[in-house]
Formats: structure tokens, C-alpha cells, sequence
């Protein structure tokens, strides 16, 4: 049967669907697709925050997947081939309307940022309890977002 992409709850089985791909997956309570700098600031750039208690756990199984996260914080560097394919494999979710998607909004901003300029990094991070040490400085930032 064809993932059903268009309804919420479409979405949601595909999501746990692909969870149950990862060996020990966990949910974040926290993740956030992010880039560095353009100018001489040290804070990176969140176009978007999922914060504690969000609804967006699709886009979380699908970095997770993408990059061998099953649990716990976690700071990735995220190459542009990677973050593609992360969109890549989001777009079908465009179908569900009655949605907003500001995660895929998100990396596809991160995307247009890597374009411009090549020297920036992207990074996806995970927190997964508010009660972790803070793993980077990627990861600081996104605590101060919360």
C-alpha cells in the first residue's frame, strides 16, 4: 500500500512507520536544522526551532535516519547532499495542506544559504532530555531558543 502523505494522520504513520527502521529511536524533545554565521556574529542561524511539546515528528525521523541518530543530544554537521536529501524526502508531506510545514521551509532556507555562500556549515541538532549536557555550541544556541 502507498504511504498516504496527504492527512495528518497519513503523515503520522509514516512517521512511525520509519521510527520503527531505527534500532532504539527516541524522540527529541528538541531539534532544530541550523547554519553558521554569515558575518563575524558567533550565534548560528535556526530558521526554525522545534521546541518541546511541538507536533513536527516526521522531519525529526527523517534526519535521524538520514544521519544514524536513534537517541539521546547530538550535534550533527550536515553536508548539502545530506540536507537535500532530508528535502527531498519531506516533499511528499507538501500534500498534506491542512499543515503547515516549517521545517522543510527551514532547510530549504539553509539550502539556498549553502549556495550563496559554500563557507557556511549546516548542522542538525537533537536534544534529547533539557537535562543533557550541552554537546556543542550549535546545541547552546538551540537551548537558548527554547
Amino acid at each position: 500500500m502507498e504511504p498516504e502523505w496527504s492527512t495528518p494522520e497519513g503523515l503520522a504513520a509514516i512517521k512511525d512507520a520509519l521510527a520503527a527502521t531505527i534500532d532504539g529511536w527516541q524522540p527529541p524533545v528538541a531539534y532544530a536544522v541550523g547554519i553558521s554565521p554569515a558575518s563575524s556574529s558567533p550565534e548560528l542561524e535556526f530558521p526554525h526551532v522545534n521546541a518541546p511539546g511541538g507536533r513536527h515528528g516526521l522531519p525529526a525521523v527523517i534526519l535521524a535516519k538520514l544521519l544514524g541518530h536513534s537517541r539521546g543530544s547530538q550535534t550533527y554537521e550536515l553536508s548539502r547532499p545530506q540536507l537535500e536529501a532530508a528535502v527531498e524526502t519531506l516533499r511528499p508531506a507538501e500534500a498534506c495542506t491542512t499543515l503547515d510545514h516549517p521545517n522543510l521551509a527551514a532547510w530549504r532556507t539553509v539550502l539556498a544559504e549553502l549556495e550563496a555562500n559554500p563557507a557556511r556549515t549546516a548542522y542538525a541538532v537533537f536534544i534529547g532530555d533539557l537535562d543533557d549536557p550541552v554537546e556543542s555550541e550549535a546545541d547552546a544556541t538551540l537551548r537558548t531558543l527554547l
